[in-house]
């Protein structure tokens, strides 16, 4: 019987020769070059295995999207039964299992968010985010953070690193601004240059390698907004759904945004899924005009009953119980792995499951990174910082998966230490 994983290819390195001439060859390339050429096969739970046979513990998840693990079966069960009745349904009309999950996405998350709309991405959604700012402010201006990442889209990208707008003349100096994190008078000055529609936040930024937001920082951000009229967005897209040992890390900061955006993790790498929740000034364009903003695919019927269940787990007090006990294991595991390799390992940011090791060279985590793919684990280096490995462990990691993990880090951070 033919290998279902290599999907009609003879051999690993047909497909990889193949990628490189009809997908994307510079990425493929790329892989290549710093000694990771996976090809994933089979995922289960936590863990993928390349086609060749090589085993690693994600720890990567794609940004959350697998918080929950490679294809679990509750989730599986979710959109097999969905479609038994269901499909992507109509985006025009009223439908059960939409209002159901908007019902279920306010009564978690609570004051002051009044509606929700749907996106397919995390990008579509922050674009929508942003059009509804507009809309209620009647302001065109949008303030990020330098290295932030919101996505690739047509209004997202504007608002992220010039690494990923100017390469398709997608940056707009004019309307979108960005200023350093952490720095409040800089956002102060921002604020008061120019009336502006919105602040749009990663609550920690993920591809800037996780840096923390000063104690108060987004609380003061808040008040300023307030104070300026302008609406403050949270892009939870990669922070949000208990990665922070809360459903939404903003909360942790006694912050309430006026649009909260989520995704990757709702849709559980089974669906793709996003998600608005809304103020009531915020989601005035749907009073208005509900036609105003269509996509076809968004809140799709089958999606809704993955995101429901999504939803049901990641909240279930099992979880919650599961990810406060993870969280302090593994800071507990790190802290000792620092203080024995101090010289190399000179950094650990963490809230929660949301985790950047910092080392002691412009790109040390690309080395770390190696290492520990040769071990068995996957981790990425952050795009904008390579110096901060992202280390983003799955809620539902059991205490020997923690340990054989710290273990394995351990070892890759000896052999990679050049001191």
């Amino acid at each position: 019987m033919a290998n279902p994983y290599l999907a009609g290819f003879e051999s690993k390195a047909d497909i990889l020769a193949a990628s490189e001439e009809f997908w994307n060859p510079d990425k493929t390339r790329f892989w290549q070059s710093v000694d990771v050429p996976l090809v994933i096969g089979k995922r289960e739970g936590y863990v993928l295995t390349d086609v060749d046979g090589h085993e690693l513990i994600d720890v990567h998840l794609n940004g959350g999207t697998y918080n929950l693990g490679h294809r679990n079966p509750d989730l599986i069960a979710a959109l097999t039964d969905a479609l038994q009745y269901f499909d992507i349904g109509n985006h025009h009309f009223p439908s059960p299992s939409r209002t159901a999950l908007a019902m279920k996405l306010l009564k978690l998350s609570g004051e002051p968010f009044e509606r929700v709309a749907y996106a397919t991405s995390g990008s579509e959604a922050i674009d929508l985010a942003i059009k509804s700012a507009r809309y209620a402010t009647k302001r065109r201006r949008i303030i990020s953070i330098r290295k932030a990442y919101h996505g690739h889209t047509g209004l997202a990208v504007a608002t992220g690193d010039e690494r990923f707008s100017q390469l398709f003349l997608a940056d707009r100096p004019e309307e979108f601004v960005q200023v350093p994190f952490n720095d409040l008078d800089a956002m102060q000055a921002a604020l008061k240059a120019e009336p502006a529609a919105a602040v749009i936040m990663e609550t920690i930024p993920a591809t800037y390698g996780f840096p923390l937001p000063a104690p108060g920082y987004l609380a003061e951000i808040r008040r300023m907004c307030d104070e300026t009229g302008t609406l403050y967005i949270a892009d939870e897209v990669q922070t949000g759904l208990m990665r922070s040992g809360a459903l939404w890390a903003v909360s942790r900061q006694d912050v309430r945004p006026d649009i909260l955006v989520t995704s990757k993790g709702l849709g559980g790498g089974i669906y793709p899924f996003g998600a608005l929740l809304l103020t009531k000034q915020a989601s005035g364009w749907l009073e208005q005009d509900g036609f105003a903003h269509m996509s076809t695919f968004s809140g799709s019927e089958v999606g809704c009953y993955v995101a429901n269940a999504v939803l049901d787990l990641t909240t279930n007090p099992e979880t919650v119980t599961n990810v406060q006990a993870i969280i302090a294991q593994f800071a507990a595991g790190l802290a000792g792995i620092r203080s024995r390799h101090a010289d190399w390992f000179v950094g650990i940011r963490q809230e929660g499951l949301i985790i950047g090791l910092e080392f002691a060279t412009a790109e040390g985590a690309k080395p770390v990174m190696r290492e520990l793919y040769k071990r068995g684990v996957w981790a990425i280096f952050s795009t904008l910082d390579p110096r901060v490995l992202q280390f983003k462990p799955g809620l539902l990691l059991q205490s020997g998966q923690v340990d054989d993990i710290l273990q394995r880090l351990e070892d890759a951070i000896s052999a990679s230490s050049p001191f």
